[in-house]
Parts: C-alpha cells; sequence; structure tokens
C-alpha cells in the first residue's frame, strides 16, 4: 500500500493514495449519475404534467369549437332563412323597381319623342330662318360689292362724300343757316355753306376722300413699297389742301378757314396716325380736315351759336313775358291768400259747431239721467231753451265781393 507508484512534481503518490482517489473519483461520478437521472425523471414528470394539461386544454377547446360549430350551424340555418326571405323580397322590389322603371322609361320615351318632335319642328323653322339670312346675307353682299364699285368710281365716290356731308347738315342746322352748292363770286362752287349769325361770311366746306392713295398705303407689303403709296397719299391730300385753299378762302367774302371733309373715319385715322406733317401744312394752309363725327360736334357748336343768336334776338320778347309772368304769380298769390281767409274763417265755424254739439250731447245725458234737480228750482217751471248759449252768428255771404 505503501509502494510509489508515480510522483507527481516533487510529491511522490503512493497505491494507497492513488485507490482512494480512484474511490472518490467514482463516488463523484456516481453522485453526477444519480443526480441526472434524478433530474430527468423531474423533467419528463413535468412534461408528463404539462402534456396532460395540454390535452386537458385540447379537450377544452375541441369542446368549445363543437359547441361554436353547433351555433354556427343554427346561426347559418338562420341566415339562410333570412336570406331567402330577403331574397324573395328584393325579387319583389325588383320587379315592382322594374315596372315602374319601365313604365316611367315609356313616358320618358314618349316625352322625349314628342321634345324631338317640338325641336325638329323649331329646327325646321331655325332652317327657313338660316335660310332667309342666307338670302338677306347674299343681297348684303351684293349691296357690299355695288358700295365697293361705287367707292371705285371716283365720280361716284364724290357722290357718295357729298351725300354724307348733306345728311349730316340737313340733320342738325336750320334750313335758312346752310346752303349745297354755294356759288362764290369768283366762280367757284363749295359742296356746302354754313353761315354764321351776325356774319355774311360763309363757312365753306368740301368733301373729298382719297381712297385709292389710303388703299394702295394699307396694302403695301413691306416698307419699300409703302414709300412710293405714302408719298402719292401726301401729294393728292396737298393737292386737294391747295385746291381748296386757291378756291374758297375769298377775303372779305368766305370765313379765313375753310373745312375739308373726309367721309370716313379709318382714313382720318390713318392720316392723324401716320402724317402729322400733312396735318399741320393743311393747318398752315388755314383748312382743317374733319371727319364725320368731327363735322358733327362742329355744326353743333354751330347750332349752338344759332341758338344764342336767336335767343339774344327774342330778348325784348322773353323780358315782357317774363313780366306778364311775374305778375300772373303776384296775382296767384293774392288770390291764395284770400282763399287762406276763407279756410280761416270756415274752421273756426266748425269749431264753434261742435262746440254747440258737445254742449247738446252733455244736456241730453242730464235728461237721460233725470238731473233736473242739479240746475235749481227756478228751471223747473218753464222747459230749458237749450240752443240759448249756443246761437252761432250769422256767416257773411260769401262770393259776391270776391
Amino acid at each position: 500500500m505503501d509502494q510509489i507508484v508515480f510522483t507527481l512534481g516533487t510529491q511522490p503518490v503512493t497505491l494507497a493514495q492513488t485507490l482512494a482517489g480512484a474511490g472518490a473519483l467514482a463516488f463523484l461520478l456516481l453522485v453526477a449519475v444519480l443526480r441526472a437521472v434524478s433530474r430527468s425523471a423531474r423533467q419528463n414528470a413535468l412534461e408528463a404534467d404539462e402534456q396532460a394539461r395540454r390535452a386537458d386544454e385540447l379537450e377544452e377547446r375541441l369542446a368549445d369549437l363543437a359547441r361554436t360549430q353547433a351555433e354556427t350551424i343554427g346561426r347559418v340555418q338562420s341566415m339562410t332563412e333570412v336570406l331567402a326571405q330577403r331574397q324573395g323580397d328584393l325579387a319583389r322590389a325588383v320587379a315592382e323597381r322594374l315596372d315602374a322603371s319601365s313604365h316611367r322609361m315609356g313616358e320618358s320615351l314618349a316625352r322625349a319623342s314628342e321634345a324631338t318632335h317640338e325641336n325638329l319642328v323649331r329646327l325646321n323653322e331655325r332652317l327657313a330662318l338660316v335660310d332667309q339670312a342666307r338670302a338677306s346675307l347674299g343681297e348684303l353682299s351684293g349691296q357690299v360689292m355695288s358700295l365697293r364699285e361705287t367707292l371705285a368710281n371716283k365720280q361716284a365716290r364724290g357722290a357718295f362724300g357729298e351725300g354724307r356731308l348733306q345728311a349730316i347738315i340737313a340733320d342738325a342746322l336750320p334750313r335758312d343757316s346752310f346752303a349745297f352748292q354755294h356759288t362764290l363770286s369768283n366762280g367757284r362752287r363749295a359742296d356746302c355753306a354754313i353761315f354764321l349769325p351776325g356774319d355774311t361770311r360763309p363757312l365753306l366746306v368740301d368733301s373729298k376722300f382719297p381712297l385709292e392713295s389710303i388703299t394702295a398705303f394699307r396694302e403695301a407689303p413691306t416698307p419699300e413699297a409703302r414709300k412710293p403709296a405714302e408719298a402719292r397719299l401726301k401729294a393728292d391730300v396737298g393737292r386737294h389742301v391747295k385746291d381748296i385753299a386757291e378756291r374758297y378762302l375769298v377775303g372779305g367774302e368766305t370765313q379765313d378757314v375753310a373745312l375739308m371733309f373726309v367721309p370716313s373715319e379709318s382714313v382720318y385715322g390713318e392720316l392723324h396716325e401716320h402724317f402729322d406733317d400733312l396735318i399741320q401744312q393743311a393747318f398752315r394752309a388755314r383748312v382743317i380736315l374733319v371727319s364725320p363725327s368731327l363735322l358733327m360736334l362742329a355744326v353743333q357748336v354751330v347750332q349752338a351759336i344759332c341758338k344764342d343768336a336767336r335767343m339774344r334776338e327774342q330778348a325784348d320778347l322773353i323780358r315782357t313775358e317774363c313780366g306778364k309772368l311775374v305778375a300772373d304769380v303776384i296775382r296767384l298769390r293774392d288770390r291764395v291768400g284770400n282763399l287762406q281767409k276763407h279756410f280761416g274763417q270756415m274752421t273756426d265755424d266748425v269749431a264753434q259747431a261742435l262746440t254747440s254739439a258737445d254742449k247738446i250731447a252733455r244736456r241730453g245725458a242730464r235728461i237721460e239721467q233725470l238731473e233736473f234737480e242739479a240746475d235749481g228750482p227756478a228751471r223747473t217751471s218753464a222747459p230749458p231753451d237749450l240752443f240759448a248759449a249756443d246761437t252761432l252768428p250769422t256767416p257773411p255771404l260769401r262770393g259776391a265781393a270776391e
């Protein structure tokens, strides 16, 4: 037993120590095995308990599932019955709705057919109107072409300008304040002469319409092509201005200025917009270019001057009439004052009559209540004179002195 088996470091290990250590190691291994077995047994028991608990829960869930299934089957059956009933109700409702819709659709189709028929009738009427308008448009196109041909001819264009001039003058001025084709002492004949009040010198108006020049100026496609058209327009208008200044401005016989009537607002606008130097040249030559609107304005000014002159001529007559009007107003005031006096006297008479009526009413009330003793014994001997204190004054006779 004391035999040394091996040496561990510097410590010798005997056989007995070796056997003791082996026994201790075996004991420890046995303890470990027992612990492992015990632990495994406890774990198996726990797992068995858990499985039993799970089995119970599974049985409970299966029972609940069976109950739920039975309830679901009952509910499905009841829902099937309800759905069948509602399906029947829905079928009846759909049938009723379809019948109503069919009825309404039939009525709608009938109304739509009537409306369509009416619309077709109106459409035919409008087509007839369109045909009439097309015919009118054709006539208008013919008139426009005729107007274009008229304006293309210089003589016809001059007659057109004179016609517009005469229409404007004749519509606004009195007949004795203008004259057409007025002949001057130099033998020249102006298109129109306007006579101002208090002045024997007429204001002369001549109608010009430079259509070819202004058309060429407007239709020029390029600035290079516009330059000769511009020069032509300046030359034509300048020649017209010079002719008017030489023919119609006669010292002591006519006014110091003359009017050149351009019977087109667009032509007048083109001249004022692009040819200001030409307008200034005409102004220096004492020739004023006017459009139809400006001529109307000048005519209105002349009309106002004529009206003022007539008022000045009739001033004495107006003053006499105003005096008579003032006398009539004074006479009316006096008569209104007399009428006011009569109304005042009538008001006093009505007030006295109302006072008498009040007294009569009070005495009648006393008679009804038998209150004779309140007036004293002296009045019992004779009946009272009800109207003694209410004698009204006799109104004066009206109408004789008035």
